[in-house]
């Protein structure tokens, strides 16, 4: 369990992963030793599970970025789901419930290349039995 001033840690950490401590310590009322005990805390126990560097992906030469709805053969599904992830052009893959099987993430160079992923990739793995592409017009929140 968490208290309020771990949520407070980790929210300023999600804002800017780069946040010395000493400056998260004077946020919420600690040492900078209280607050790097707290962090390694929550990297134990598995809450904190990475520090990532969030891009635009549109500055990557990245302009078709696509949410992918995937249905498959149920016994395929986690085949798929782990070949999907190994793509370089999928950014992130979720099983899930709802209208699809398998979620991800996909960025694109454009169209064309977009296509080319979904028919000559996904389209193509053993199992696949229909994608729904929707592509983002523009990301209104990011955490």
């Amino acid at each position: 369990m968490i208290d309020e001033i771990d949520k407070k840690i980790i929210g300023i950490l999600q804002q800017n992963a780069r946040t010395p401590f000493t400056r998260i310590a004077e946020e919420v009322g600690l040492s900078e030793g209280a607050v790097r005990k707290r962090v390694e805390a929550l990297e134990k126990k598995g809450i904190i599970k990475k520090y990532a560097a969030i891009v635009e992906p549109k500055k990557l030469g990245y302009n078709s970025i696509t949410l992918l709805g995937l249905d498959a053969e149920p016994t395929k599904l986690l085949d798929i789901a782990k070949k999907i992830s190994e793509m370089e052009e999928a950014r992130a893959v979720y099983l899930s419930t709802g209208d699809h099987m398998i979620m991800a993430e996909i960025w694109a160079e454009d169209g064309e290349h977009l296509s080319k992923i979904l028919a000559d990739k996904i389209g193509k793995i053993e199992g696949v039995k229909r994608l729904c592409p929707a592509i983002i017009l523009e990301k209104i929140k990011e955490v």
